[in-house]
């Protein structure tokens, strides 16, 4: 299956961070990559600018192909990892109960900072409805504790190093496979998988759409 994200270049300007100089990204036209030695960060996106130059139309489709391993109705693959606290966690753990486990490229980016405080604002309204909420990115466990320390984070956060279980379960990259995906499961009290939601560019949309299918599940117990 394959699915296409098409972007207009006044999009791909607005993710990146504030201090990135517009010059850079004369519009309408092709968006040059500029820049000698510096980083930028595109929604988790970890990229060298180097003065060979590669550009990027005003208007393109990213065309992802998906082979998913984990599909709603089905029991995903169980994993142990560890924690911000460098404790070993484990999927098992949480059966019996709703589980929300979101997938995102890396901590400290705008993307990526944005979501994880949408979850921590309605963190509350999860544990009404039972749920534990898991961040999963391929961040070490130092990286997630400085991370969920400065946005006072209070869910868990698994370093999946080497994208072990990112690709375990299937999770789709974007931008011909150089984003990390941002996906987003829905495990009910079962086990079984009732919702998976992909959106890159709009973060702070999957705690919507876990809290909607959260009260689906319960109201049907």
């Amino acid at each position: 299956m394959a699915s296409t994200l098409a972007l207009p270049c006044h999009t791909v300007a607005s993710l990146l961070p504030s201090h990135t100089s517009m010059s850079h990204f004369p519009l309408p036209k092709s968006i040059p990559i500029l820049s000698k030695s510096s980083y930028s960060q595109f929604y988790g996106l970890k990229f060298s600018l180097s003065s060979s130059l590669s550009t990027i139309p005003c208007f393109y489709s990213f065309k992802t192909s998906i082979s998913a391993k984990v599909n709603k109705g089905s029991v995903p693959p169980s994993f142990t990892l560890k924690d911000q606290d460098g404790k070993n966690v484990s999927l098992s753990k949480f059966k019996g109960k709703p589980v929300v486990v979101y997938f995102y490229p890396a901590d400290e980016t705008p993307g990526c900072t944005k979501q994880a405080c949408a979850f921590r604002d309605s963190y509350e309204k999860f544990k009404k409805a039972g749920a534990e909420v898991i961040g999963i990115s391929v961040d070490n466990s130092a990286s997630h504790k400085a991370f969920a320390q400065k946005y006072k984070l209070p869910f868990t956060l698994l370093s999946d190093e080497g994208n072990k279980v990112r690709k375990e379960w299937g999770v789709p990259s974007d931008l011909f496979g150089a984003l990390p995906g941002r996906q987003t499961y829905v495990i009910d009290k079962k086990g079984a998988v009732q919702l998976i939601y992909n959106n890159q560019f709009q973060p702070e949309k999957h705690i919507d759409e876990t809290l909607k299918m959260l009260q689906t599940v319960n109201s049907s117990v």
